[in-house]
């Protein structure tokens, strides 16, 4: 209601001082616009990307929760009060892990709004500004956006100045990448390195290839920890399914026995 009354005012100013200097209204459709940029569907497609794995790792959290769950309620009745106990803990912890993270990707701070803005943000800026441009160039006096809830019960496709900002986004971006392979030309190294050069080089790529190998094999010691970690509470499970079998046997012996 607020933009419609906007642009109501505006509309009657505009009438009201029209009589002093025509006004001139362009509009845009910001749907259109970033559809047809190539970097804008590209940074979508990433976003989505990283919100499908979110949510994939959610939804396989709740899962295993609820497979707990009724894991519990199946053998509650041959558990001991600690096991119990236990059980329930891991479950509540899950839980908050759980809470956490979906906090943490969809959250008003989370994951999902900061990588929005590092990946979105910049182009739409590029749009803002080609729009800016063109208004100073062509003297607009408003420029509106057709894709957003602000009513246009009308509007003459002659005004639509949506396919003027992707030329001009273009054009910017031919600017952009002409100057990128200037500073290219004059950072590249001149041709016929000396010796001492070529060493230089060397030195700094086998230190570099050093630097990576040594960051691999770091991950693998991770992995290998993990890897062991993971071992162990498997063996610790196994354990603990034994004890509860062997439990199990013990009652129906007893009960046999009572028979």
């Amino acid at each position: 209601m607020k933009k419609i009354f906007l642009l109501v005012v505006l509309i009657l100013s505009a009438s009201i001082s029209w009589s002093q200097r025509n006004q001139l209204i362009a509009y845009i459709d910001m749907e259109y616009i970033l559809e047809n940029v190539p970097e804008y569907l590209e940074a979508q497609n990433t976003l989505d990307a990283k919100i499908a794995k979110w949510r994939k790792k959610l939804d396989d959290q709740a899962r295993h929760i609820e497979v707990l769950k009724t894991d519990l309620a199946n053998e509650k009745a041959i558990l001991t009060k600690d096991l119990i106990e236990e059980k329930e803990e891991e479950i509540s912890l899950k839980q908050v892990e759980l809470r956490r993270l979906e906090s943490l990707y969809f959250g008003p701070k989370g994951d999902m709004f900061s990588v929005r803005k590092q990946l979105v943000k910049p182009i739409q800026d590029q749009v803002y500004n080609a729009i800016q441009s063109i208004s100073k160039r062509k003297k607009y006096d408003f420029v509106f956006d057709k894709s957003t809830d602000l009513v246009m019960l009308y509007s003459n496709k002659k005004y639509d100045i949506s396919d003027l900002v992707l030329a001009t986004i273009d054009r910017s971006r031919l600017i952009d990448e002409k100057d990128k392979k200037r500073q290219e030309q004059l950072l590249a190294p001149e041709k016929g390195l000396t010796d001492r050069q070529k060493e230089a080089i060397s030195k700094k790529e086998a230190a570099q290839a050093k630097k990576i190998a040594d960051v691999e094999a770091k991950k693998k010691l991770i992995a290998e920890k993990r890897e062991k970690l993971l071992k162990q509470r498997e063996e610790k499970r196994q354990l603990l399914r034994e004890k509860k079998e062997a439990l199990r046997k013990k009652k129906e012996q007893e009960k046999k026995e009572q028979e």
